[in-house]
């Protein structure tokens, strides 16, 4: 019996196109209303970005948001990660000997890029980051509460990137990547297994009865914790490694048409 649906959204639930069928997941959400399941939106996007996917339902169901660093449940914030500013001063300098590394400050309030960023990545940014302000210096900044790091390297360096960050800030945070040359740097523990488990703990629902979608390294903690798992066939590796199954593509679809199977089959469970 699933009782709780988690998914990622870019490479997942969204289509290449960046959409999702709508009309077939509305009769979806209708089902998994009726059947009391709960629908999760687990990402490294920012929150405000996320909602925006979902404007007619966004208070009825949970975000656990960069990473896990931000958890909204029903429009009621259950958890906010805090990263120190002395580490966050630490990382700064640290980003400042890598010039090949593009940088975005997540906090609750808003995302920020220094205004020496490349336009381009700018605007790419505000894909993801719907809050995203350009200030002076982004080490300057502290009336926010900041939790992740978002960097972009060019795609072939990817490992090498999140291997030199985890080695220097060992135990003070994770360096995950999520594909195509992006990098989260987000606080020890705090991914979105994390997050899910602060929802498990609000609705009661056992870890059995959870099923989840993903298809990246920042996906791999979430995929092992649910008792239904599933990397997306067109994901990385290590999710497939990390899953128990493989869905169809996110170009076919491939969460709703599981989704629609697992409450076919909750329904005959109960019949």
């Amino acid at each position: 019996m699933i009782k709780m649906v988690t998914v990622d959204m870019d490479g997942t639930f969204l289509k290449p196109t960046n959409e999702y069928n709508r009309s077939r997941f509305e009769a979806i959400y209708q089902t998994m209303v009726k059947q009391d399941v709960k629908f999760v939106v687990a990402s490294g996007n920012q929150y405000y970005q996320l909602k925006s996917f979902f404007p007619e339902i966004a208070e009825q169901i949970s975000f656990v948001a960069e990473n896990g660093a931000l958890v909204i449940s029903e429009g009621e914030e259950l958890f906010c990660g805090e990263m120190d500013l002395e580490l966050v001063g630490e990382i700064l300098i640290f980003l400042a000997d890598l010039p090949e590394v593009r940088t975005i400050l997540c906090g609750r309030q808003s995302a920020y890029v220094s205004q020496e960023t490349d336009p381009v990545f700018v605007d790419y940014g505000r894909i993801y980051y719907h809050r995203l302000n350009v200030v002076p210096n982004l080490s300057e900044l502290t009336e926010d509460t900041f939790f992740k790091f978002a960097l972009n390297v060019p795609e072939e360096m990817t490992e090498e990137i999140v291997t030199l960050f985890n080695q220097r800030f060992d135990g003070e945070i994770t360096a995950v990547t999520s594909g195509h040359g992006d990098i989260d740097l987000i606080i020890k523990g705090l991914h979105k297994a994390n997050g899910i488990q602060l929802l498990q703990k609000k609705w009661g629902i056992h870890e059995d009865h959870i099923a989840s979608f993903g298809d990246g390294g920042n996906d791999v903690e979430m995929l092992r914790h649910a008792g239904h798992s599933y990397a997306m066939s067109n994901g990385s590796q290590v999710a497939k490694d990390a899953a128990k199954f493989v869905a169809p593509s996110n170009h076919d679809e491939g969460v709703l048409v599981i989704i629609e199977q697992l409450l076919d089959k909750n329904q005959s469970e109960k019949a």
